[in-house]
């Protein structure tokens, strides 16, 4: 039996469960843990409630605390590594994918969060809510979420009872020397690995100061936006030697031969030459799998050696298993051949990607025709998701079921993007793009005019187009899409030589 069970005769609420209606239970809740707490009394502090420190909102000004000793002094001038992380925050409400910021900016990637334990203590029914819904979200798929009501009473009595959790979020509706000294008798009871956000009731700067000096991670104020509450949380987590993550865009077909993976090496290429931009271009099509062909590379190792060690990979392991075609664009490839066959687990891949996205700004996913546990799971874990599909009603349907699938796994991040790609074959009935994304539930981004003799040509010389026909249409159109994911503006291509265009130069 918990704590809660024994000191209220109630279980505590499943985190998992929509919170709605009236709770029978909450008026009883706040009563009974107050009155246990008081009959605990106040003890001396001696734990801290956290370590990093966040930011209340835009309009609070100088928000570094003073070095001055207060009831936590072991954390009172503690460093703030997430003040970097926090300064790239997109304004309350915004889908996290960035919809129609794309042209605004550098589109940057939120932080993961790994394996922690959170505990929420609430005293409003609708904030308890939102951090219901963002215990959903893919950015938070790591972490282990419970949820009560009862505030800071709630949360006095589980701590008294059971192990501090990673992180220890707050809500209440105490104001003022109430909170502080509700605080300072939570300090006794907190270990000092546990984080403590506090969401309050007043946006108040001396509130605000104080909070930190005490050492709690973060100070926000409801009502929260879900999108707001994520990134305050990753924030936390950031590693302070690399507090960005890259961002990750998955290619994906709707249907086998769309050419998904033309398009993810020709996007990947143009951000490295025509952005300059690092990147990074992971071809997860393990058996079949082009994209050292595509660049005429012949790497020694691919990345299922990362996979099937994955516990053990970090940035020397990752530079052993990488090729560069360009100097700015770094190649995790698929085999060669066909020499074993590679059970997949989804936690591996997981792994596996957290480190690459460490690695560099953009992450380029080349993703096989299959459906299965990892894929499903690394689909629904990209930040951005691009469907590559063709005219047709078997791209079509395929299409709107990924469509799908993204919007309900990814409900606090803008749509997928779907590319209509090979367009305009001769003598073949094609669906028009007004009525193919009128259908398919989601905004068509782009065209790729069909073009075999120019992709065929650099395919066969070891070329990408992007490199080999860079004044083409279709190379046009892909540097908009590539810039398009990225935020950048894209670039004038560069003059393509006749010796180019028939591969007789060297790289």
């Amino acid at each position: 039996m918990s704590q809660r069970e024994a000191s209220t005769g109630r279980p505590p609420l499943n985190p998992r469960n929509v919170l709605a209606g009236d709770d029978p239970f909450a008026a009883a809740l706040r009563s009974d843990e107050t009155q246990a707490v008081a009959r605990k009394g106040a003890r001396p502090a001696s734990a801290a409630l956290g370590g990093f420190i966040g930011l209340v909102s835009d309009e609070a000004a100088d928000p570094t605390p003073s070095p001055t000793t207060g009831p936590f002094p072991s954390l009172s001038a503690e460093p703030t590594p997430s003040a970097a992380a926090s300064s790239s925050r997109t304004p309350p409400g915004e889908a996290l994918g960035g919809g129609d910021m794309l042209g605004a900016g550098v589109r940057d990637a939120d932080q993961p969060v790994p394996y922690i334990r959170i505990h929420a203590a609430c005293d409003r029914r609708e904030v308890a809510k939102t951090i219901q819904a963002a215990a959903g979200d893919r950015r938070l798929a790591k972490a282990q979420i419970s949820i009560e009501l009862g505030g800071v009473g709630a949360a006095l009595v589980r701590l008294a009872g059971q192990p501090s959790p990673d992180l220890l979020i707050l809500d209440t509706e105490l104001r003022g020397q109430d909170l502080l000294h509700a605080l300072e008798r939570m300090a006794e009871l907190v270990e000092p690995k546990c984080k403590v956000m506090v969401i309050g009731a007043t946006n108040d700067i001396g509130l605000y100061r104080r909070l930190m000096q005490m050492g709690v991670s973060e100070y926000l104020v409801a009502p929260l936006q879900i999108v707001s509450l994520i990134r305050s949380i990753g924030a936390l987590y950031a590693d302070p030697d690399k507090p960005f993550a890259g961002r990750t865009a998955a290619f994906i077909g709707a249907r086998g031969g769309v050419g998904a993976s033309s398009l993810a090496h020709n996007v990947a290429w143009a951000i490295s030459e025509q952005q300059r931009a690092n990147v990074s271009l992971v071809d997860l099509d393990l058996p079949f799998g082009t994209a050292a062909l595509d660049f005429n590379e012949d790497p020694a190792q691919s990345i299922t050696e990362a996979l099937a060690a994955a516990d053990k990979v970090d940035a020397m392991f990752l530079d052993r298993v990488i090729s560069r075609p360009t100097e700015r664009l770094q190649l995790f490839s698929a085999p060669a051949k066909l020499e074993r066959t590679l059970e997949i687990d989804p936690e591996s891949v997981s792994l596996v990607l957290d480190k690459i996205r460490r690695t560099g700004p953009h992450i380029i996913l080349d993703l096989p025709h299959l459906w299965n546990g990892w894929m499903n799971q690394t689909l629904a874990s990209a930040d951005d998701i691009v469907i590559v599909a063709s005219p047709d009603l078997s791209s079509l349907r395929n299409a709107r079921h990924l469509v799908e699938f993204a919007v309900k796994s990814r409900p606090h991040d803008a749509p997928p993007f779907v590319v209509l790609n090979m367009v305009g074959v001769p003598k073949r009935p094609e669906i028009a793009l007004k009525d193919f994304a009128e259908h398919v539930g989601a905004a068509v981004v782009a065209e790729i005019p069909f073009d075999p003799a120019a992709f065929g040509a650099a395919m066969n010389n070891g070329r990408i187009l992007m490199e080999a026909f860079g004044e083409s249409k279709t190379a046009q159109a892909i540097s908009a899409l590539a810039a398009r994911l990225t935020g950048r503006e894209p670039q004038a291509p560069k003059k393509t030589r006749l010796l180019d265009k028939i591969g007789l130069t060297k790289r």
